[in-house]
């Protein structure tokens, strides 16, 4: 009788072993799901431009070629008049706002009004592009300052070019020292993560002499507008 007994006993004691390993795996479920769920969906992971070499680098760095292709090419977008820049200007302001924070945006806004108010703008076509032989690849670390792990200053030789109907009224080399900063605020609107604030001093112009054109100089008058 003891036998069955022991028996009885021994099996009781498997099930509650079996029913306490269930509930481990049940919380292991539960607990893994939780992490799945708040497991962020979208992750902007920054390579490098030239894919012939391999690069290893933490998910979250900002390498400064990003941070230099970013701002250039917001900043072109933003100076590109296609047909009236007193048109174009301020709807290119209110397109790239996911791309500047606020107080950029606020000074663009000034910019416009003072540039309409004093006749710059109206049938206005305007490009810019950069400087031969003054690129990111010519001189890296001169291009893109680090402040900090979310901030740079992001130096750039531009040509802005400028015509009234199919006249020519401006092209001028121009050195624009930009701040981009850090701004994972909305991933929807903007992916790069990265915002422009406008610029860190003012612009200066270039001067190019005829025999070293790869030899620019910056000549020293600030207050250039873009």
């Amino acid at each position: 009788m003891s036998r069955f007994k022991n028996e009885v006993t021994r099996l009781e004691d498997h099930v509650k072993t079996l029913r306490l390993g269930v509930a481990s795996l049940l919380i292991v479920a539960l607990g893994t799901g939780v992490g799945w769920w708040s497991a962020p969906r979208n992750l902007t992971i920054h390579v490098p431009p030239d894919l012939r070499s391999g690069s290893v680098r933490k998910w979250w760095e900002v390498p400064p070629e990003s941070v230099y292709a970013f701002a250039f090419y917001i900043f072109q977008q933003l100076n590109r008049w296609p047909t009236n820049g007193e048109d174009d200007y301020p709807r290119n302001i209110h397109a790239l706002s996911a791309y500047l924070t606020p107080a950029c945006q606020a000074y663009l806004q000034q910019d416009f009004a003072f540039r309409r108010d004093t006749g710059e703008l109206r049938q206005r076509v305007r490009g810019i592009y950069e400087i031969p032989g003054r690129g990111y690849g010519d001189d890296p670390t001169a291009r893109v300052k680090v402040v900090s792990n979310r901030d740079w200053i992001v130096t750039l030789d531009i040509s802005a070019d400028e015509y009234y109907g199919s006249e020519q009224v401006k092209r001028a080399l121009v050195r624009y020292p930009l701040k981009v900063a850090r701004e994972d605020v909305n991933a929807e609107k903007n992916p790069f993560g990265l915002a422009l604030d406008c610029y860190s001093s003012p612009p200066q112009h270039i001067a190019i002499s005829a025999a070293a054109p790869a030899r620019a100089q910056v000549a020293g008058t600030p207050g250039v507008s873009p």
